[in-house]
């Protein structure tokens, strides 16, 4: 089979496409043809091996993964013996972060226990690009007390994957929301729902609010910022951002806030089959439309992790072996 692979750390000259074996399920795994997956910014990290603690989880000195990709769509075409309630020829979507990467290719093998059925009416493409950042942004906003309906929102890096989905789950739920991204995404932002845009280059927002709740994509301030764009009983999720800001999260997390008082926290992203199927109702609902940006082929990885590596994308990037 054909797969994009790649053995030392770097940009994407690392990236190859190769031949390599089609792997065979073991007893508890099935075999996935990949219709479909999208891009992440944690595939990009895993490229380059940064930050350092990438290199912790994915290999210190070279990684461990040869193909990257975990957000997948495809159709099963071998089941292993001990797999129960799957079989050969259904379509199935998830995220297969914990279980083994390898979605830049044309086939994998994984546990079914991420994986969600596809809905018949969605395309490949459309369920490929909801497990990694339609999970983060659900379970984001159920972080703390969790987002209620009449909060004020604010949602930064909002352009992305996340912050898509996560605009119009809060829409739904009855929040207000303010998003900010670059300039050229605002005006994508405001059609999604947002009701009020900032552009990053020009406002800091941590200067303006106060906010109820906050999703940060890229959080790279201190966390005495973080408080003062926080209302009174507000809550601050740090989705993704410096490892600096992690670890005095996790410090500060070790001691317990009173009733309430200010939450700063990291989210402790899980992957969930059962909210896969809840996020694809919405969608099938149309309640929530998964953002699709571009799609590549095989051959086009490395173009797809360049963009991502510039923070350019809006919505997701869709990668089709079979394209």
């Amino acid at each position: 089979m054909r797969a994009i692979v790649y053995h030392k750390y770097g940009g994407t000259e690392q990236l190859k496409m190769a031949e390599v074996p089609i792997p065979v399920p073991k007893p508890d795994q099935v075999r996935i043809k990949v219709e479909a997956a999208s891009v992440n910014s944690w595939d990009w990290d895993q490229l380059i091996g940064k930050p350092f603690v990438i290199r912790l989880i994915g290999g210190l000195f070279r990684p461990t993964k040869s193909i990257l990709g975990f957000d997948i769509a495809g159709v099963i075409d071998e089941v292993g013996a001990e797999v129960d309630g799957l079989q050969v020829g259904d379509e199935v979507f998830g995220d297969i972060s914990e279980y083994g990467w390898g979605a830049f290719g044309e086939y994998l093998c994984v546990s079914p226990k991420p994986l969600a059925r596809k809905a018949t009416n969605l395309s490949f493409s459309e369920v490929a690009a909801i497990p990694h950042a339609g999970v983060l942004a659900l379970q984001g906003l159920r972080q703390g007390r969790g987002l209620k309906a009449g909060d004020h929102l604010l949602i930064n890096g909002a352009g992305g994957g996340v912050g898509t989905l996560g605009l119009q789950l809060a829409k739904d739920m009855g929040a207000k929301v303010t998003v900010v991204d670059r300039a050229d995404k605002l005006a994508m932002l405001k059609q999604l729902g947002a009701d009020e845009v900032l552009d990053y280059q020009t406002t800091d927002y941590t200067h303006t609010g106060p906010y109820d709740f906050i999703l940060d994509n890229v959080a790279r301030r201190s966390m005495a910022d973080y408080r003062r764009a926080l209302s009174a009983n507000g809550v601050f999720v740090m989705i993704g951002g410096d490892m600096r800001l992690v670890l005095g999260l996790a410090i500060r997390g070790i001691r317990k806030a009173k009733p309430g008082s200010k939450k700063l926290q990291i989210l402790a992203h899980k992957p969930s089959a059962k909210d896969l199927e809840h996020l694809q109702e919405l969608v099938t609902s149309d309640t929530l439309k998964p953002i699709i940006d571009q799609e590549y082929s095989l051959i086009d990885v490395p173009k797809a992790l360049d963009r991502i590596g510039s923070g350019e994308v809006r919505g997701k990037l869709i990668i089709k072996p079979g394209k």
